[in-house]
């Protein structure tokens, strides 16, 4: 587990762009159980996070079209909430960071750790938004 004092501020990246923080598997199955479209980002401490993962999901929910909830959770932090997180995003592989758009409960987008490392924001956010716009 990492310390809080390490994770909070990284927590507020995307909670203050309007992203939910989910700490518990309750929390995540109701939020992904949804009728809506729902993006799901397992934030991370690693530098990928930081440079492309979380401007990018920032930059994603701007567009015209996006999903009706953006929640996030912490890999290393809220263990229950990701374990809950990644048994939706199977058959994918964990990994973090990551993000998984669901419509109706059912994953239909995937973004996963190895498209984001070395990857800019711009990029990555341009892939959101080519699924927020097919599926939102």
């Amino acid at each position: 587990m990492y310390p809080e004092e390490l994770v909070l501020p990284m927590k507020a990246d995307l909670t203050s762009a309007g992203y939910e923080d989910l700490t518990t598997a309750g929390a995540v199955a109701d939020a992904i159980n949804t009728e809506g479209t729902v993006l799901v980002v397992v934030n991370s401490v690693c530098g990928c996070a930081a440079g492309n993962a979380r401007p990018a999901a920032k930059m994603a929910i701007q567009n015209e079209k996006h999903p009706d909830k953006t929640v996030t959770v912490f890999a290393g932090f809220d263990v229950d909430a990701v374990q809950e997180a990644r048994k939706f995003m199977l058959p994918y592989p964990p990994s973090s960071p990551c993000m998984g758009l669901f419509k109706g409960g059912k994953l239909v987008h995937m973004i996963e750790r190895h498209h984001i490392e070395g990857a800019s924001a711009d990029l990555i956010s341009e892939n959101l938004i080519e699924a927020f716009n097919e599926h939102c």
